[in-house]
């Protein structure tokens, strides 16, 4: 069993003893921390939760509804939902906060609760670590029984959401339309098969092949949206011929495509293409990790703009944007924000963006993503003793490459012409990730090769 506690909130196995896996205990303590920490820091004393349709969210609902309302809370439960529109829901409802009960693209063993703060984004980790705090403390005070919070059910949200979509100046519904889009779309049975299918007829495509829309979380595969998993919608894509696919992780802020002969667009380009789109209607900076591909840089500076690097997570990425005032960003994992609808992730504002870039292009595809600059992602990990000194191998490693452009903003990234690694050390375990990317495989893996066998001889180990 595991549990990770986080800044940005816990997740976990379901079962298991309490502080080993995700138990009821767990939920309860975290939920009730979560809530003072929220509607101390606000006048209203409402919480907006929405969970994705893995089989434990039923469970794992009751039980936050139940701390919450036990605190004297009220609780606006708008159902099975997105992350992107709890976060669109918080603000909208004047909430104190939100509560995103979903693992994202982890297994169906595994949920988690998402912490949002007044505005609807991630809280950050200053926030993080004072709800850790009165969680290990487990001070609560709950209400008497005529000061118990409020429960209301609000099932709005999925069309308010749409319409967010459809609003956004740059999603041209009639450019879509006119394209007559055949689309394949595999949404892992989560809440993707209500919302994927909706946005689409509101945006006029009107052939859609749906794969695994069964909201019931029973994931017929692996759930993160990687090529390994998505081998059904591939086949799809070509069998239906199909002009795209379409694809979202369970909580759908993660988006990928699958080009009309089967081959992956990639997601690391879903960004890059949405923000060339973007960009060549509304220039301005770009932002998004360290860990994301180089290509993003290129685009944006093709476009007459800045490009900016991040530490790796949503709400590092989102400070950024905010402090360089960027038009869009987002990560290399298919995760775009774009700050005129809201500061998230969000799949469905892509999806919108991508199709009338796409309609607009009157480009298949395959005709698309070669049009971008190709470079390839080796991704690799190093297992240390638990006795090495991480932190003073980067700075050795740092001195080493001294004469290079490189940034400690997260770990150490180093760049080589147009090819970078990125050394991060995990804060779980004694391991060192090392991302790195270049213009082929071959040259990515030499890249990341070379770079351990520099960490071996630093260490001086085999």
């Amino acid at each position: 069993m595991t549990l990770i506690k986080s800044i940005s909130g816990i997740r976990g196995t379901i079962g298991g003893a309490p502080g080993e896996g995700l138990t009821p205990i767990d939920i309860v303590k975290f939920a009730a921390a979560y809530g003072i920490w929220a509607t101390q820091k606000s006048s209203n004393q409402t919480i907006v939760i929405g969970r994705d349709a893995r089989m434990s969210g039923t469970m794992v609902n009751q039980l936050v509804v139940g701390t919450l309302t036990g605190l004297g809370i009220n609780v606006i439960d708008i159902g099975l939902s997105t992350t992107p529109t709890v976060e669109i829901a918080v603000p909208k409802l004047k909430a104190a906060g939100g509560i995103i009960i979903t693992a994202s693209h982890n297994p169906e063993q595994w949920n988690a609760l998402k912490l949002l703060n007044a505005k609807g984004e991630f809280i950050d980790d200053a926030e993080g670590k004072m709800v850790l705090s009165l969680a290990d403390e487990g001070n609560f005070t709950f209400a008497e029984v005529r000061a118990l919070g409020k429960y209301i059910q609000d099932d709005s949200f999925l069309d308010q959401h749409i319409q967010e979509v459809l609003n956004l100046k740059l999603v041209d519904v009639e450019a879509i339309k006119k394209a007559n889009f055949s689309v394949a779309i595999d949404c892992v049975n989560s809440t993707g098969g209500i919302f994927v299918p909706a946005l689409l007829k509101a945006l006029g495509v009107n052939t859609v092949h749906e794969l695994y829309t069964n909201p019931n979380g029973d994931f017929p595969h692996n759930p993160e949206p990687l090529p390994e998993n998505l081998v059904a919608i591939s086949k799809e894509v070509v069998n239906k011929k199909a002009d795209l696919g379409i694809v979202v992780d369970p909580d759908v802020d993660r988006l990928c495509f699958v080009n009309e002969d089967g081959s992956f667009f990639g997601e690391e380009y879903t960004l890059v293409a949405i923000s060339d789109f973007v960009l060549s209607n509304t220039p301005g900076n770009t932002v998004s990790n360290l860990s994301s591909t180089r290509a993003l840089r290129d685009v944006t500076e093709a476009n007459g703009n800045e490009y900016f690097g991040a530490a790796v997570g949503e709400v590092n990425v989102v400070t950024k944007m905010k402090e360089v005032n960027a038009i869009i960003g987002g990560e290399g994992n298919g995760g775009v924000i774009y700050p005129e609808s809201h500061y998230g992730r969000d799949a469905l504002v892509g999806i919108g963006l991508f199709l009338t870039h796409l309609a607009k292009s009157g480009k298949k595809m395959t005709e698309l993503r070669a049009s971008y600059p190709a470079y390839h992602i080796s991704k690799n990990k190093i297992t240390l003793t638990p006795e090495m000194d991480i932190d003073q191998l980067l700075i050795d490693l740092e001195k080493k490459y001294a004469h290079q452009p490189y940034s400690t903003i997260d770990g150490l990234k180093i760049e080589f012409d147009k090819s970078w690694v990125h050394l991060r050390k995990s804060n779980t375990e004694p391991i060192i990730r090392i991302y790195s990317e270049a213009k082929d495989e071959a040259a990515a893996d030499a890249l990341a090769q070379q770079i351990i066998k520099d960490i071996k001889e630093v260490l001086n180990i085999q």
